[in-house]
């Protein structure tokens, strides 16, 4: 098995390939719904409050049980936490849409069971694939690879929307019964190919681990709380957005199915691409790591506010493309500061609250907006614009490039050096590859 002696890991691209599957597969838990959810609604008769539910009851439960199996991987291995995340989240797919084929009119309650038996499963996937990453790669290389994670979930986003207006043109619940044939890949790939490297391993048990959530945030709670925050903002408008963009643009541009598919995933194509190039460019600066954060909140809350003025389809797009790159340049970064913040032996432990409350800010978006769209557009627009410039300004105050570590853990910060860029010390020898 060949190794990358800057990495210390095997930086093969079957193995990224396979840990990227995860977010991938897990993202379209909800990004595949959002184009059939009109369909849905009026299959079931469903109320706006109560088809957004089938995004909330999916995100809720993941947000739930994330500090479990962030508890479970780092006292057991991460992929025996994934594999059978990923099998339970297949699961959850099949009961709901063999329910919605069998039940017909009355199948609303038990999908949402189905729903909720995803969102389980997916507690397991990305927020721990996130920490596997951190375990297998340093350096500038894992901010490279979380950033292909990053993109590999973006780019979810972008294929769901087209691929879930494709299987609603079969009918409505096809989506559901897509789900368990998504997961065989990703099962067969982190089988087979990702090989967990032996590293140090908690030892605590269930009480402790709980005890330990607050000594988690003792030496860096002002970089932590606000990494949370804005990563909970982004996602919020995010699923806000795409929850009111579903029905606007049959409403208002008379947009269906292929074409429907295809708008909505022209802000996640922008996010993909923002993400995939933040990757990248960030590596080991920290300082870099921090203004791409600010940067890409400045530009959510100018594209919020400029959607009240924007009338037209090419306007429209423009300002929610802008809020695509937003996004794209803060979830990288995020995750970098995140993965580094502690040892591998609590890795787990932070990015699984941090993943709890990504998945609380997706949950919610849609109940969010729905109720601010009911009250007036204009009004949705402006307060996504004042959150996106509130966590603007939390960031700019509170995530300080010298609290920044991108080496092989929190133990190694950043090294300073003109003005706000940070630069890595050398890395260390590197580690033997697992046999």
């Amino acid at each position: 098995m060949p190794e990358n002696q800057e990495t210390g890991a095997d930086f093969r691209p079957s193995v990224l390939f396979s840990l990227s599957s995860v977010p991938f597969i897990m993202v379209l838990g909800n990004s595949l719904l959002i184009p059939v959810l009109p369909a849905i609604k009026n299959a079931l008769h469903l109320t706006q409050f109560k088809v957004s539910l089938l995004i909330t009851l999916f995100s809720v439960p993941a947000g739930v049980i994330i500090p479990l199996a962030g508890f479970l991987s780092d006292r057991f291995g991460r992929k025996k936490v994934i594999i059978p995340s990923l099998i339970l989240y297949g699961l959850g797919g099949v009961v709901a849409g063999l329910t919605a084929l069998w039940a017909k009119d009355a199948a609303y309650p038990l999908i949402l069971g189905g729903r909720i038996l995803q969102g389980i499963g997916a507690a397991g996937t990305a927020p721990i694939a996130m920490a596997l990453c951190g375990d297998l790669f340093t350096g500038k290389w894992r901010s490279r690879a979380l950033g292909i994670i990053e993109a590999a979930n973006g780019f979810g986003k972008v294929v769901s929307p087209v691929l879930g207006a494709l299987l609603g043109l079969v009918t409505w619940y096809a989506a559901f019964l897509f789900f368990p044939l998504a997961v065989i890949p990703a099962v067969a790939g982190m089988s087979l190919l990702v090989k967990e490297p032996r590293g140090q391993r908690a030892t605590q048990n269930i009480g402790q681990y709980l005890r330990s959530f607050g000594g988690v945030f003792e030496k860096k709670s002002a970089l932590l709380l606000t990494s949370f925050l804005t990563g909970l903002t982004a996602l919020l408008l995010l699923f806000g957005v795409l929850f009111f963009l579903s029905e606007h643009l049959e409403n208002a541009f008379r947009f269906n199915g292929l074409r429907k598919g295809a708008a909505l995933a022209v802000p996640v194509l922008f996010m993909c691409a923002a993400s995939y190039v933040t990757g990248h460019a960030v590596k080991k600066k920290a300082g870099l790591i921090k203004w791409l954060t600010v940067t890409g909140l400045g530009l959510m809350a100018a594209s919020f506010a400029f959607l009240n003025a924007a009338q037209k389809t090419p306007a429209f797009f423009f300002s929610i493309s802008l809020a695509g790159v937003g996004t794209g340049l803060v979830l990288p970064c995020l995750n970098t500061i995140i993965t580094s913040s502690t040892a591998s032996e609590k890795r787990g432990l932070v990015t699984s609250l941090y993943g709890s409350v990504r998945f609380f800010g997706v949950a919610a978006g849609p109940p969010l907006f729905g109720m601010l769209m009911s009250k007036g557009v204009p009004l949705m627009f402006w307060t996504g614009a004042g959150m996106s410039a509130a966590a603007c300004l939390l960031a700019a105050l509170f995530i300080r490039s010298r609290e920044i570590t991108v080496g092989t853990g929190a133990e190694q910060p950043a090294q300073r050096s003109g003005g706000a860029r940070a630069l890595l010390r050398p890395l260390p020898a590197a580690r033997k590859p697992m046999k």
